[in-house]
């Protein structure tokens, strides 16, 4: 079990912003996609899965929150799916 100090050093979403609770960059940051990566290392459909589920999570969320000023679909897949599907190849 990790304490609560630990926990906010976790490289994990902040909603509904979308923001790395530990760095303040745009989730997924540097950091989450190695560490998605390597917990994912054994498979790369389980992670593309998991993102997709990240995206459409966020793509609601932001929306809501910017409905004149969202992201760009294409900003998004590149932000939440295009990193994995590069580093799977």
């Amino acid at each position: 079990m990790t304490s609560p100090a630990q926990r906010s050093r976790l490289h994990v979403p902040l909603r509904p912003l979308w923001l790395c609770r530990a760095c303040g960059g745009p989730w997924p940051c540097a950091t989450a996609r190695l560490t998605l990566a390597a917990d994912y290392r054994n498979s790369r459909v389980a992670l593309s899965i998991y993102l997709a589920g990240m995206l459409y999570t966020a793509v609601e969320d932001l929306y809501r929150l910017h409905p004149q000023d969202a992201p760009k679909p294409g900003a998004l897949y590149d932000r939440f799916l295009g990193w994995a599907a590069r580093t799977c190849r």
